[in-house]
Protein backbone atom coordinates (compact mmCIF):
# COMPACT_ATOMS: atom_id res chain seq x y z
CA UNK A 1 0.00 0.00 0.00
CA UNK A 2 1.36 3.40 -0.78
CA UNK A 3 2.47 5.60 1.54
CA UNK A 4 -0.22 8.45 2.30
CA UNK A 5 1.69 11.46 2.39
CA UNK A 6 5.51 11.93 1.36
CA UNK A 7 8.25 14.25 0.44
CA UNK A 8 10.44 15.79 -2.20
CA UNK A 9 14.24 16.14 -1.81
CA UNK A 10 13.89 19.70 -1.50
CA UNK A 11 10.81 19.27 1.02
CA UNK A 12 12.99 16.93 3.20
CA UNK A 13 16.36 19.79 2.80
CA UNK A 14 13.68 22.58 4.65
CA UNK A 15 12.36 20.36 6.88
CA UNK A 16 16.03 19.26 7.72
CA UNK A 17 16.51 22.70 8.58
CA UNK A 18 13.53 23.64 10.76
CA UNK A 19 14.46 20.91 12.68
CA UNK A 20 17.85 22.07 13.25
CA UNK A 21 16.74 25.50 13.95
CA UNK A 22 13.94 25.19 16.07
CA UNK A 23 13.97 21.48 17.63
CA UNK A 24 10.91 19.31 17.76
CA UNK A 25 8.43 20.34 15.09
CA UNK A 26 5.56 19.08 13.38
CA UNK A 27 3.45 19.51 10.30
CA UNK A 28 -0.02 20.17 9.57
CA UNK A 29 -2.29 20.43 6.61
CA UNK A 30 -4.12 23.51 6.70
CA UNK A 31 -7.96 23.56 5.87
CA UNK A 32 -7.86 27.16 4.85
CA UNK A 33 -8.90 30.08 6.47
CA UNK A 34 -6.07 32.91 6.52
CA UNK A 35 -3.05 30.84 4.91
CA UNK A 36 -5.10 28.76 2.54
CA UNK A 37 -4.84 25.38 2.32
CA UNK A 38 -0.61 24.82 2.99
CA UNK A 39 1.08 22.52 5.34
CA UNK A 40 2.15 24.57 8.22
CA UNK A 41 4.80 23.68 9.90
CA UNK A 42 4.84 24.48 14.30
CA UNK A 43 6.56 23.94 17.13
CA UNK A 44 5.68 20.74 19.16
CA UNK A 45 4.28 23.18 21.80
CA UNK A 46 2.96 26.13 19.44
CA UNK A 47 -0.11 23.88 18.38
CA UNK A 48 -2.34 21.51 20.33
CA UNK A 49 -3.39 18.07 18.55
CA UNK A 50 -6.84 17.42 19.05
CA UNK A 51 -8.85 14.64 18.67
CA UNK A 52 -9.67 14.99 15.24
CA UNK A 53 -6.47 15.01 13.88
CA UNK A 54 -5.42 12.21 12.07
CA UNK A 55 -1.42 11.26 11.90
CA UNK A 56 -0.77 10.55 7.92
CA UNK A 57 2.33 9.62 8.15
CA UNK A 58 6.10 10.60 8.97
CA UNK A 59 8.16 12.72 7.04
CA UNK A 60 11.91 13.21 7.60
CA UNK A 61 11.41 12.49 10.70
CA UNK A 62 8.39 14.60 11.63
CA UNK A 63 4.79 14.14 12.18
CA UNK A 64 2.52 14.95 9.30
CA UNK A 65 -1.21 15.62 10.55
CA UNK A 66 -4.23 16.61 9.06
CA UNK A 67 -7.97 16.88 10.49
CA UNK A 68 -10.07 14.35 9.58
CA UNK A 69 -12.85 16.48 7.64
CA UNK A 70 -9.84 17.45 5.19
CA UNK A 71 -8.68 13.85 5.38
CA UNK A 72 -12.00 13.43 4.03
CA UNK A 73 -11.55 15.29 0.58
CA UNK A 74 -8.03 13.83 0.22
CA UNK A 75 -8.21 10.35 1.44
CA UNK A 76 -8.16 8.82 -2.11
CA UNK A 77 -4.89 11.15 -2.51
CA UNK A 78 -1.33 10.61 -1.75
CA UNK A 79 0.19 13.64 -0.53
CA UNK A 80 3.35 14.85 -2.06
CA UNK A 81 4.88 17.57 0.23
CA UNK A 82 7.29 19.93 -1.65
CA UNK A 83 9.36 23.22 -1.12
CA UNK A 84 9.46 25.98 -2.94
CA UNK A 85 10.38 29.68 -3.46
CA UNK A 86 8.54 32.22 -1.68
CA UNK A 87 7.06 33.51 1.59
CA UNK A 88 5.63 30.77 3.61
CA UNK A 89 2.29 31.23 5.34
CA UNK A 90 2.33 33.87 8.13
CA UNK A 91 1.57 31.58 11.26
CA UNK A 92 4.70 29.02 9.85
CA UNK A 93 7.91 28.25 10.47
CA UNK A 94 8.32 28.52 7.53
CA UNK A 95 7.17 31.91 7.01
CA UNK A 96 10.61 33.32 7.11
CA UNK A 97 12.38 31.13 5.57
CA UNK A 98 12.98 31.58 1.25
CA UNK A 99 11.38 28.26 0.61
CA UNK A 100 7.65 27.22 1.72
CA UNK A 101 6.05 24.10 1.89
CA UNK A 102 2.99 23.31 -0.56
CA UNK A 103 0.98 20.53 -1.00
CA UNK A 104 0.52 18.20 -4.52
CA UNK A 105 -1.29 15.53 -4.41
CA UNK A 106 -1.96 12.23 -6.97
CA UNK A 107 -4.66 9.93 -6.97
CA UNK A 108 -4.07 6.81 -5.87
CA UNK A 109 -5.91 3.57 -7.50
CA UNK A 110 -6.97 0.34 -6.53
CA UNK A 111 -3.66 -1.15 -6.19
CA UNK A 112 -2.01 1.44 -4.40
Amino acid sequence: MAERVIATDTALKLIEELRNTYGSIFLYQSGGCCDGSAPMCYREDDFRIGNADLLLGIIGGVPFYIHESQYAYWKHTQLIIDAIPGKGAEFSLDSIEDRHFITRSQVLSGEQ
